[in-house]
């Protein structure tokens, strides 16, 4: 999908899902026949033509200033992540490029002694395309248990974990909550998409998903934008039964994240993580792979 068409969706989305009465609009009681506020209306709150907001919904201009994309941005309710998402989206139409595969991710050497220190808490090192580039024992434990623990050692071979989340029925169950996952992860690879749009890797990968998936495919329609740097999830596992976890990006810059999943002290979950400890202690983490898609257990 082209950064243009990116933003004019963007922006009719979230539009049709602002109501009138949420940004104190009248309607006086009439019907109207398209959901959320009408585009001039938008226009009018955000300060600019309705002429001049059309052009930029139907991707027909390409120089809206930050001043402008701030007002169309406080008009629509958006958040600090969606209105970076805005001009990040603006940015790929006025700088449009050729895509090009990029270079391989690695671990770094920070990142690597991180997992060594971490090494009773879940950890793994992410790509940023959800790629796993590496995880220590627990993490891959918690995880991913059903997979070959040496597979992020081999490029070809690398889970992705947007595609396990999504494709893998292990990763469906092992959250309680499903589709909040879900959401988060579609929420952040729409960041990463606009802040890579010649990443034709990422392309593919978003590509398989929305083949793949029904599910992946209505979320991304959605343009929901969503910073996942910390939340908790409930956590199902097969070995040691429920468990909360606080999941948390610790950013590396421009490079792979580390991602975390901590317990509360003395808490049942801790008691849990404990156990899945003493299992991986005494090799009791099946290592058979399972077989996935192209892209679901492979980077």
């Amino acid at each position: 999908m082209t950064g243009k068409s990116q933003l004019g969706g963007f922006l009719q989305a979230r539009r049709s899902q602002l109501r009138p009465e949420d940004v104190g609009v009248p309607t006086y009681g009439e019907r109207r026949r398209v959901p959320g506020l009408r585009r001039e209306e938008l226009a009018l709150l955000a300060g600019v033509s309705a002429s001049y907001y059309t052009r930029l919904e139907q991707g027909q201009s390409l120089s809206a200033s930050p001043e402008v994309l701030d007002a169309i941005a406080s008009a629509l309710r958006l958040d600090a992540s969606e209105r970076r998402y805005l001009h990040d989206l603006a940015q790929v139409d006025r700088h449009r490029t050729r895509g090009r595969r990029p270079a391989p991710e690695r671990v770094t050497e920070a990142a690597r002694q991180l997992l060594d220190v971490l090494a009773d808490v879940p950890a793994i090192v992410l790509g940023r395309r959800s790629d796993v580039l590496a995880w220590n024992r627990l993490g891959h434990a918690l995880f991913a248990g059903h997979l070959d623990r040496g597979a992020p050692d081999l490029p070809a071979q690398r889970p992705n974990m947007a595609g396990l989340v999504f494709l893998d029925c292990h990763t469906r169950d092992l959250y309680a909550d499903w589709p909040s996952k879900a959401r988060a992860v579609v929420g952040n690879l729409r960041l990463v998409a606009a802040q890579y749009p010649q990443d034709t890797a990422l392309h593919a990968l978003l590509g398989e998903l929305s083949a793949k998936s029904t599910e992946f495919a209505s979320m991304w329609a959605d343009h929901r934008v969503k910073a996942c740097t910390v939340a908790a999830y409930e956590m199902r596992h097969p070995l040691v039964g429920t468990l909360t976890v606080v999941q948390q990006t610790l950013s590396q810059g421009p490079g792979p994240n580390v991602v975390v999943a901590t317990t509360e002290a003395g808490s049942p979950s801790r008691a849990a993580l404990a156990l899945l400890a003493q299992a991986v202690t005494h090799n009791a983490i099946p290592a058979d792979p399972v077989q996935l898609g192209p892209r679901a257990g492979t980077g």
